[in-house]
């Protein structure tokens, strides 16, 4: 359905808003809306989806790979209230609303490519999209999540709480590729969200204080934590340096395989996760070389150790386990098992040259 309004004179369509002053974002502290637009998190015309300006656009310093979707982050603090930051985490105030759009950039003949995510902040509808928006709100029990799908005609995205599945074709520079793309569902979004099982609540990812302590893009030097401060929205930022970018070729390549893990692997493969009973830990907080999966057996890999014997075998990246299951899109060997169903190159391409720089020999 399209809604009207009078805008500056003319008529203009306008899904996600209803009439010629932005709307307020809600909250929604209890139920389960249907529609996107009654979040009031964006304005919507027939040439982009453009985040209300009571928002604020951020973007992690590492994100999380989707099958090369592009992504467009909001956040959005009740008016009178502020995060707190405790210890290394962002404690977010009742209310607050965090979403994640996901789309991909298209050619004139409407082909989805295969490119670089350059960091926008707003969606330009005629060079791309739109999939799925996913939003986290926090209420009274804890977060919840609720995940949305555009329709075909770019106009709304509607709650579907069972997930969704949509086969797409990416167009690179000398490939096409045909695959499944994923709308999660409530079980799936608490898979990589509780960090902490089986007890833990689910919690952001990406607007987290260490992720945020960097700048939005490297063309911008303020850190976003900073913004949150100036904003009012945040009491204080961390006292530490700026988090680095796994992609940052500056850097130093154990700094940043170890930063694209944590992010891609953290949140089930830390001492509490999911995957605790694997013994491998890849969020940064290991003791020893062999809990990060050097010169380390195979403890709960099954079948998806590739007939492999360690998770990382120093100077063989063909023959670690790790390396397997990354470049794996088979549902039960593939790690990550959510949340992807391609294998990401360039990823992939980081931790082989790291495993690779290692000495040493397993026994």
């Amino acid at each position: 359905m399209q809604f009207f309004r009078q805008v500056c004179g003319f008529v203009a369509v306008v899904l996600l808003v209803s009439s010629c002053t932005e709307p307020t974002p809600t909250a929604h502290l209890t139920g389960s809306p249907s529609r996107l637009s009654q979040w009031g998190l964006f304005s919507l015309d027939s040439q982009a989806l453009q985040p209300n300006v009571a928002t604020e656009v951020y973007a992690p310093a590492n994100q999380l790979f989707t099958d090369y979707a592009h992504k467009l982050r909001t956040l959005y603090v009740p008016t009178g209230s502020q995060a707190k930051l405790v210890g290394d985490e962002i404690d977010y105030p009742l209310g607050t609303v965090l979403s994640k759009t996901f789309y991909y950039p298209k050619d004139s003949a409407g082909n989805l490519l295969k490119v670089a995510d350059t960091g926008a902040k707003t969606v330009n509808l005629a060079s791309n999209q739109l999939i799925e928006t996913r939003v986290l709100v926090r209420r009274d029990v804890g977060w919840e999540a609720f995940p949305y799908v555009w329709n075909d005609e770019q106009t709304e995205a509607f709650l579907r709480v069972a997930g969704a599945s949509k086969k797409l074709r990416l167009k690179g520079e000398n490939e096409s590729i045909d695959f499944s793309y994923f709308v999660p569902n409530g079980n799936q979004c608490s898979g990589c969200h509780v960090t902490s099982h089986p007890d833990g609540g689910m919690h952001p990812l990406g607007a987290v204080a260490s992720q945020l302590h960097a700048p939005f893009s490297p063309n911008e030097g303020q850190l976003q934590t900073s913004n949150l401060v100036a904003k009012g929205w945040l009491d204080q930022a961390p006292n530490t340096s700026a988090t680095a970018s796994w992609s940052d070729a500056s850097q130093p390549i154990e700094q940043r395989a170890s930063a694209y893990l944590n992010m891609q692997c953290g949140h089930c493969h830390n001492p509490e996760g999911a995957a605790d009973t694997s013994a491998l830990i890849l969020d940064g907080s290991h003791a020893l070389a062999v809990n990060m999966g050097i010169c380390k057996p195979p403890i709960a890999a099954g079948g998806g150790a590739g007939n492999l014997r360690y998770g990382i075998h120093p100077g063989k990246p063909d023959e670690s386990i790790l390396m397997y299951r990354m470049a794996s899109q088979k549902p039960d060997e593939m790690m990550p098992e959510l949340g992807r169903s391609l294998a990401h190159a360039e990823g992939l391409d980081l931790v082989s040259q790291w495993i690779g720089a290692m000495s040493g020999t397993c026994q």
